[in-house]
């Protein structure tokens, strides 16, 4: 179970991670928040909310072995 936990918790901040840098690519390869940028930061925001989500989970399922 500690090992599920550190899975969903690092998948996590890996989807976190990859968020931030594809919306950094994005206005840094555009230069202009379009109707398109728009759309693919909000796909990315979900992407991002699902990894904190991931980070939470993996952090609850893995509190009953650290203690």
């Amino acid at each position: 179970m500690e090992f599920i936990g550190f899975t969903l918790e690092t998948i996590g901040k890996i989807l976190v991670a990859y968020t931030a840098l594809r919306v950094h690519h994005r206005v840094w390869k555009e230069h202009s928040i379009n109707k398109g940028v728009f759309r693919a930061m909000r796909r990315e925001q979900i992407v991002g909310i699902i990894g904190i989500a991931f980070i939470i989970m993996g952090y609850v399922i893995q509190i009953p072995f650290k203690i």
